[in-house]
């Protein structure tokens, strides 16, 4: 597979904040990158996150798993330490392909799905056409599913020309995250850490594209492509679920919560009233305490390589 150099020296960067070596896999001629951690033999973690962040949202699960579990964090095209081309479609079926070329290079045969924000809508794209190859699903503030709602912010980083002022220029979707999306300070570290891919430019084109890709109505590429996850969410209705949820999202509000309830009743739902959309940020020793017993009570096949 083809390997591309990171945009910048994670190690020297980060260091202990993500001690992670990325892996990297060709897609349609751009390389994706994805953390693989943990005994390759262990029963196997998918994590996809969302917008603006990367697999560094989910460092300490990762450091807090990995010693029994294998944890494979995605950075979608656009995000992260993957490539940012400039003229790529990115819209969700593309990201869902993307994710599947993930799991195909990394030989995952079972998972437990783990997904935030856009990490809904694009694991569970990836999920319910393999519903048998899923397990078991860790949902933290996410969608699936058509919704009219949408943040006035957020609505506003989608008028042409002022979202690319915004967005790419100001860097502003990604910095106004780390003072909204997160109800507990985050360290200048970890700031520094999330906005470290996103250095300029060409580098935030993924934020962009994502945010105009929010399938709001019927002229939106991708409102054809949510519409029909949500119609098979149904096919994972028998797997065990997890859902952690901040109770003060200002972009996935608890209507969305009342909705993963109504799909998924016989769901494990725990929401942290004082949390914010970066729910892993705001209660992650609590998150993790909870994905350790529900991974004790609920079954996994263990996951290896393919043979």
């Amino acid at each position: 597979m083809g390997v591309s150099a990171a945009p910048f020296d994670v190690a020297q960067e980060l260091g202990a904040l993500y001690p992670f070596t990325p892996r990297r896999v060709e897609v349609g001629g751009h390389t994706l990158s994805y953390v693989d951690e943990g005994p390759r033999d262990a029963p196997a973690l998918l994590m996809v996150h969302g917008n603006p962040t990367w697999s560094f949202y989910y460092r300490d699960l990762i450091l807090g798993l990995r010693d029994r579990f294998r944890c494979v964090a995605v950075d979608h095209l656009g995000a992260g330490l993957s490539d940012k081309p400039q003229g790529y479609a990115y819209t969700l079926a593309n990201h869902v392909a993307n994710l599947g070329q993930v799991v195909e290079h990394a030989g995952l045969d079972h998972v437990t799905l783990v997904v935030h924000d856009w990490g809904g809508a694009i694991g569970m794209g990836w999920a319910t056409a393999h519903p048998e190859r899923v397990d078991r699903c860790v949902v933290f503030n996410t969608a699936a599913f058509r919704s009219t709602r949408i943040p006035p912010s957020i609505n506003l980083c989608r008028v042409p020309l002022l979202g690319d002022l915004l967005i790419r220029g100001l860097n502003g979707f990604a910095r106004a995250a780390l003072i909204r999306a997160a109800k507990r300070p985050l360290p200048r570290a970890v700031k520094r850490g999330y906005l470290l891919p996103y250095r300029s430019w060409r580098d935030r084109v993924g934020h962009l594209r994502f945010v105009q890709d929010i399938p709001m109505h019927a002229g939106i590429p991708s409102w054809e492509a949510i519409g029909e996850i949500g119609d098979r969410l149904q096919l994972l209705r028998d797997k065990p679920f997890l859902i952690c949820w901040g109770g003060e999202d200002f972009c996935f509000d608890d209507s969305f919560l009342d909705e993963w309830r109504a799909r998924f009743p016989e769901a494990e739902v725990h929401r942290f009233a004082e949390a914010g959309h970066y729910v892993v940020e705001d209660a992650g020793a609590k998150i993790l305490a909870l994905m350790n017993g529900f991974f004790a009570r609920t079954s996994l096949a263990q996951a290896g390589p393919r043979r």
